[in-house]
């Protein structure tokens, strides 16, 4: 069997779509885990869940992003540290299917799978203990660290599995060390590059292999719509996350 990971859409349909396509075309990937940050940034929020909640074999967790524009909806608070991005996500939120709206809020925050003797867990990314209930404004999620080994032990090394899967942070992260594989596959939706990455655990034979693919996407397009819908804060966004060096 092979399991196929990806994270970080953020409302990126022209991305998703393609890799979807490259998924399709290989029989033997059998289930898609999709790790959170599915809207915001990009424009096309509502198409990516559209997608996403029409296939049998997406199992999904919800990331900060979603979390927050959640709590928006709900009239519940925005975090503080999302200042930055509170005009974009209450656009967002005011354009969001309130059907889409009612299946995120059922979605949980960690995957876990046992296959072939392989324990496979999935998480946005590191919650420690005592928050994996908390409310996306008092701050779950722990500080982004830099891609080491080392930083992964410190956040992961607990974890009761083989291969931990996540995303939040956007650059790929592919390590393993005593015993344990960690495994960020990279934004999909969220690059200053061309293409879309996904990952891909491959259980048929003893040892699980894991691997990183890049699949090419019309970027141009997508980032046409920014000014054509008038998306609130583009320019940041742009900079931050899309283009430049």
């Amino acid at each position: 069997m092979k399991l196929a990971i990806i994270t970080d859409i953020h409302g990126n349909a022209a991305a998703l779509k393609a890799v979807l396509q490259e998924i399709d075309h290989q029989a033997d990937i059998e289930q898609i885990w999709c790790l959170g940050d599915m809207i915001a940034m990009g424009p096309d929020s509502n198409e990516v869940l559209e997608i996403l909640f029409a296939r049998e074999d997406v199992q999904m967790i919800s990331g900060n992003h979603d979390e927050a524009i959640l709590s928006l909806i709900a009239g519940e608070g925005h975090p503080d540290s999302y200042k930055h991005t509170r005009e974009h996500h209450e656009w967002i939120a005011s354009r969001l299917n309130p059907e889409h709206v009612a299946k995120l809020k059922t979605l949980p925050r960690i995957l876990e799978k046992e296959l072939n003797g392989t324990r496979i867990l999935g998480i946005h990314y590191h919650i420690e203990e005592t928050k994996r209930q908390a409310h996306i404004q008092d701050e779950p999620f722990y500080t982004i660290l830099e891609p080491t080994i080392e930083n992964m032990e410190i956040m992961f090394g607990d974890y009761q599995a083989d291969i931990i899967c996540f995303g939040h942070h956007h650059p790929e992260h592919l390590f393993q060390a005593n015993g344990k594989t960690y495994l960020n596959p990279g934004a999909l939706g969220v690059s200053k590059g061309d293409t879309a990455p996904y990952g891909i655990i491959d259980l048929t034979e003893d040892e699980a292999q894991v691997t990183i693919h890049q699949v090419t996407y019309d970027k141009a397009t997508f980032l046409e719509k920014f000014e054509r819908l008038q998306v609130p804060q583009r320019e940041i966004l742009f900079k931050l996350f899309y283009v430049g060096e």
